[in-house]
């Protein structure tokens, strides 16, 4: 979905350290993993349920 290289990723992180700081980066990369965990798990739904419409048709 998107190109994400692993350079982009070290520049994300460091920008994040520096906005963030050190104390508050952990929390804030559970909650973020947390909420893109839910994010794919509507997605995966959305999908199962389209295609589900889709072979009944």
């Amino acid at each position: 979905m998107f190109d994400i290289g692993f350079l982009e990723i070290c520049l994300i992180t460091v920008i994040a350290l520096i906005v963030i700081g050190p104390e508050k980066l952990p929390r804030v990369a559970c909650t973020v993993g947390l909420w893109a965990g839910k994010a794919r798990g509507v997605i995966r739904t959305v999908k199962y349920d389209i295609d589900e419409q889709i072979r009944m048709e």
